[in-house]
């Protein structure tokens, strides 16, 4: 059976902007002025897409509630307006539309509350190259007291902690509302909640048909290059938050 070599052409990065997921009670609906209100500081800006849900703050995973009257989960709208000191945050059902019209403030009582989160994954633009590497640590147990033989004794170890590191090489744009260029300030963002990548080593048309990794990991470090002969490069450092997703299968 032949079998085709996979060229590293074919890879992308796609990235979910720090700072992009807050959460909110039925006290942080506005239906005055259609506003609602997360925590300050956080990354949204004007423009980016967004997905509202109800989870439980306990487990992380879904929870039971109704959202505010006029906003549907799994509906994307986008950003309109986001005051960071305040954390003041209004949405639109279109890209620079009118604010949604709320009409009440949901229901929902603890451990639930409402989220707003960045929809999806979006392709970064003019990425030179990206790498990821993970390791596992060994813990030692090897004990006392062996037999002695005719060969010297091997030491024993079970695995230990997992831990991963990751780096991309991207090209400044003079676009404003690249990814690429967002980057280099999310490093500096407090709250690197939201914050994601998901690399594709084998990007196809189809989702299905596409290799991945996919993680929530911070954003570490930034270092910009510039010079008179060359494109602007800025290479950014990120480590894995939890388990990474590995999606290497084609099958469909």
């Amino acid at each position: 059976m032949a079998v085709t070599v996979l060229s590293g052409t074919s890879g992308a990065l796609y990235y979910k902007p720090a700072g992009t997921v807050g959460t909110f009670g039925t006290a942080g609906v506005d239906t005055t002025d259609d506003e609602i209100t997360v925590a300050p500081y956080l990354g949204f800006r004007v423009g980016d897409p967004v997905v509202f849900s109800v989870v439980n703050s306990q487990t992380g995973g879904t929870g039971t509630g109704t959202l505010p009257a006029g906003l549907t989960a799994a509906t994307t709208y986008y950003v309109i307006a986001y005051t960071a000191a305040t954390g003041v945050l209004k949405v639109s059902a279109t890209a620079g539309g009118s604010a949604v019209d709320l009409t009440d403030v949901g229901t929902i009582t603890s451990p639930n509350e409402f989220q707003v989160a960045y929809a999806e994954f979006a392709a970064v633009g003019q990425v030179q190259s990206w790498s990821f590497e993970i390791s596992r640590a060994e813990i030692d147990v090897t004990t006392i007291g062996q037999p002695v033989g005719q060969y010297a004794p091997f030491r024993a170890y079970i695995p230990g902690f997992a831990d991963g590191s990751g780096s991309a090489t991207i090209y400044v744009t003079n676009e404003d509302s690249n990814l690429a260029n967002r980057m280099v300030e999310d490093v500096l963002y407090r709250q690197q909640i939201g914050c994601a990548f998901k690399l594709y080593s084998d990007k196809q048309s189809s989702e299905a048909l596409s290799r991945s990794i996919a993680m929530e990991a911070p954003l570490l470090t930034a270092s910009q290059t510039i010079n008179q002969d060359d494109a602007q490069q800025v290479e950014i450092t990120f480590r894995p938050a939890s388990v990474p997703t590995f999606d290497f299968s084609t099958s469909a």
